[in-house]
């Protein structure tokens, strides 16, 4: 039987060694200086800015990122001073900056996404295509698994 200490030792390996190699794959592509490059995604896909785009707060880019808001703003500065972002004041609401991506940071969004396909494609090698969709699966239940716990623990400290 797999000790759940064997388990939690893996899966913290895994996420380190990937951390690593997408690490190095953003240096490789000299973006070394992109911190969370998650972060830069999420900034993508939100909109750009267009009129009726969801522009997240700190809170909810940490929120989706499991780091603290505090990462989060320093994460923000240090891309703005490398050129990739730049802030504006909202027209809707003057206590909020919409974050918005430069054409720096649209290419360097680019070019992460191309280091995650290489990373995943290292990761997965050797893979059947059914091996990676029940990988897939497994994945998504053990966060609807953690996300209930959380939940649980949540609603006992209320």
């Amino acid at each position: 039987m797999v000790s759940s200490h064997e388990m939690e030792l893996l899966a913290r390996q895994i996420n380190q060694a990937h951390r690593t190699a997408v690490q190095e794959e953003l240096a490789a592509a000299g973006l070394s200086e992109v911190g969370h490059p998650m972060l830069l995604t999420i900034l993508e896909s939100s909109g750009k800015g267009e009129p009726g785009c969801q522009c997240h707060a700190q809170r909810e880019l940490a929120e989706l990122l499991h780091i603290s808001p505090a990462a989060v703003a320093n994460s923000l500065k240090s891309l703005e001073r490398g050129g990739y972002i730049h802030r504006q004041p909202s027209t809707g609401d003057a206590r909020r900056n919409l974050v918005l991506l430069t054409d720096k940071g649209a290419a360097a969004v680019k070019d992460c996404y191309r280091a995650f396909e290489r990373v995943s494609g290292r990761m997965l090698e050797g893979f059947s295509e059914e091996e990676r969709e029940q990988l897939l699966a497994f994945r998504r239940r053990m966060l609807k698994n953690l996300s209930k716990q959380d939940h649980h623990s949540n609603e006992q400290e209320g």
